[in-house]
């Protein structure tokens, strides 16, 4: 039998804390913060332990060369231990959704769990690996979203979507590093992001042939705080991208893909702010130096 410490490090486990803050910002944006959150946020991270079990499974050979401290090709795992384990935690992750929010969340957590699955077995070292990773995340956006208004929580999901693409460009690359032009992609792409998570909506367009109530302003601090947190985003995440521009070497990129791992709990946690939920994009935010800690003793890729 396999060390629980083994277990932890197979499906990246502390990186687990860049998850529930999808579930977080779609709920916040579609109006649908309750008792139901936290265990759409569970379910959320069953279904990414699984996809990281699931990596490492299909990866097992490559790994046996590229990466030989891994748990199944140093032997602490055993690849049917880790396919067993991918599969039971999809299906408690789906279990979880459907029991929690209904159909409407089985709806969203069963094409979730197929995309995890078909980009681990089938898209990852494709073309469509870095688009089918980003539909992943934007859907585990839309999960939190369905007990409220799904359509206003799509923005919040293209953000989020579009920074997992920054970061799973990157990661394509951990291994034989990149050339410059990739981090001036991600790079570019990552500003983008933040500034989208920065932009707090003004309101809804005026009905015609009537006046639009002044919009109420809250104090300044709250005002400021999704561009706050998006800046923190942009700069850890922007700063690590930037040392790969100038030295494109596997290390580094393994780096800026650490920093775009951990550093998704501020950008959620702006998206919640934007969306009305101050304190609890703090909470979510806060993940983000928790991750980084933790990182330095598993590694988040």
């Amino acid at each position: 039998m396999p060390r629980v410490t083994d277990l932890v490090e197979l499906v990246r486990a502390p990186a687990a804390l860049s998850v529930p803050g999808d579930v977080v910002a779609g709920a916040a944006a579609a109006g649908a913060l309750d008792r139901r959150t936290p265990a759409l946020a569970a379910a959320s991270v069953l279904l990414y332990w699984a996809g990281m079990a699931a990596n490492d499974w299909a990866d097992r050979r490559l790994d046996a060369v590229e990466r030989p401290e891994r748990p199944i090709p140093s032997g602490r795992v055993a690849p049917g231990t880790a396919l067993g384990l991918a599969a039971g935690l999809t299906a408690a992750g789906v279990a979880l959704a459907a029991t929690a929010g209904g159909r409407r969340a089985a709806s969203v957590a069963v094409p979730l769990a197929a995309a995890v699955w078909g980009y681990d077995l089938a898209a990852k070292d494709t073309p469509a690996g870095p688009a089918v990773m980003a539909a992943c995340r934007g859907l585990d956006v839309l999960l939190g979203a369905t007990g409220g208004r799904v359509l206003r929580a799509v923005p919040a999901a293209v953000t989020v979507a579009a920074h997992t693409w920054t970061v799973t460009a990157l990661s394509r690359r951990e291994v034989t590093g990149a050339d410059a032009a990739l981090p001036l992609r991600t790079l570019a792409g990552t500003a983008l992001v933040a500034a989208g998570a920065a932009t707090v909506p003004t309101g809804r367009a005026r009905p015609a042939g009537r006046a639009m109530p002044r919009r109420r302003r809250g104090p300044a601090g709250v005002e400021m705080l999704p561009a706050l947190l998006a800046g923190s985003y942009a700069a850890r995440y922007g700063a690590a991208q930037a040392r790969v521009v100038a030295d494109p070497s596997a290390a580094r990129v393994r780096a800026a893909v650490g920093a775009g791992i951990t550093g998704l709990p501020a950008l959620q946690g702006a998206l919640a702010a934007r969306a009305g939920a101050g304190l609890l994009g703090l909470a979510v935010a806060a993940a983000a130096p928790l991750g980084r800690r933790l990182a330095r003793k598993v590694s988040p890729t």
